[in-house]
């Protein structure tokens, strides 16, 4: 699943790891997620997208 991951941290300003501190994983999983060898479980997507203040779908797009 493609995602807009990558952007929406590099409009904040945030590391891999800050990402990952704010939602609760590993940095390893948020590049798994942003390179797309990682689809997020739905609560995870969900978190997510909250951060980000947007839609799941605004996060995460069909191939």
């Amino acid at each position: 699943m493609k995602n807009r991951l990558k952007v929406l941290r590099a409009e904040r300003d945030w590391s891999q790891a800050d990402l990952a501190e704010r939602i609760g994983v590993s940095r390893q999983s948020v590049n798994a997620i942003e390179t797309g060898k990682y689809d997020p479980s739905l609560p995870l997507a969900f978190r997510i997208a909250d951060l980000f203040g947007l839609r799941i779908e605004d996060v995460f797009l069909r191939d």
